[in-house]
């Protein structure tokens, strides 16, 4: 599996830490749109790699919003976030020191990462730890990942033994920060620029033969889903940029439900437009939505809608 490039995604993405390609601006400081611009052009090159990019500069932008020390060195090193189901792995204090037990699914560049930031319950709630990765305890297990999506983000399981933690923030610090949501809009950017190369692929057929109407119906289509998730995205960015502090939850829900039906509506258009043939014959473009299929299930559909729906009842007036 080899990006657009030649490369595969766990190479290119150490060429990137390494190069600086992602010492990227952080969240709420003006530049945010230049962010999420290197975001959606990772997406559009290839998906894990946007997967794997995205997670290392969201781990750095933690680590500043929470003011943890951070060694220069740091940002030369690759890391990611492995925070699902904080429940799947506890934290013990041993002396001076702190030590997780357990196992955490979902783990993107489990064979790959230098650090990971681990949330784990603790006696006092939920916190967040700086693990090494190839420390004592550390084990990604085989055969946890046997989807065809995603495979090049190495996203496993990993067993916790004992190991060796650093605390970072408090208990709850982690989701309290107005980065959060942030966050969480980083990743929209990354479905954004996956569909935006699923429909490369329909763009690049127009441009080189003739399409039915039907197909040059779909292409519009498309275009016009985009053109309006980008819009979505990008003043999110400006808004984020204009409030730092504030909640920003209901915007990325907003953002992340937007970005999230454009991008299936590509799949679907694109699919219907120039039928099987793409997806078995083109190997990029069939790992492609394959990938984008499974990242967008990041997103929890209906549940998210319902989280939305409930903020939008809170409010007085919605905004509309």
């Amino acid at each position: 599996m080899v990006t657009p490039g030649g490369e595969d995604p766990g190479t290119a993405f150490r060429s990137a830490v390494h190069a600086g390609l992602l010492d990227l601006p952080l969240p709420g400081g003006g530049r945010t749109g230049e962010r999420f611009l290197r975001f959606v052009e990772l997406g559009r090159a290839d998906v894990a790699l946007a997967r794997l990019g995205e997670g290392h500069a969201d781990a750095l932008a933690i680590l500043a919003e929470l003011d943890a020390t951070i060694d220069p060195g740091w940002c030369r090193e690759l890391w990611g976030v492995w925070a699902a189901v904080p429940a799947s792995v506890t934290a013990t204090r041993d002396g001076g020191r702190w030590r997780l037990t357990g196992r955490r699914p979902w783990c993107s560049g489990a064979g790959l990462l230098s650090r990971a930031l681990v949330t784990a319950t603790a006696g006092d709630g939920v916190r967040l730890f700086v693990i090494e990765v190839d420390a004592a305890g550390v084990t990604p297990l085989a055969d946890t990942w046997p989807a065809v999506g995603m495979t090049a983000s190495d996203s496993r399981t990993v067993s916790f033994d004992g190991v060796t933690a650093l605390a970072v923030g408090g208990p709850g610090s982690y989701t309290a920060r107005p980065g959060f949501w942030h966050g969480g809009l980083g990743v929209a950017a990354c479905w954004y620029g996956g569909a935006v190369g699923v429909a490369d692929t329909l763009y690049d057929a127009a441009r080189h033969r003739r399409l039915s109407p039907h197909a040059m119906a779909h292409l519009g289509a498309v275009d016009a889903v985009l053109t309006a998730a980008r819009a979505v995205l990008f003043a999110a960015a400006d808004e984020i940029d204009a409030k730092p502090t504030g909640d920003a939850d209901r915007l990325a829900h907003q953002v992340r439900a937007t970005v999230e039906a454009a991008a299936t509506a590509v799949v679907d258009r694109v699919g219907r437009a120039l039928g099987a043939g793409p997806l078995c014959q083109d190997a990029h473009h069939a790992r492609r939505v394959a990938d984008l299929t499974v990242y967008l299930r990041q997103s929890h559909a209906e549940a998210d809608l319902a989280h939305l729906g409930e903020l939008v009842a809170a409010v007085g007036d919605p905004g509309w």
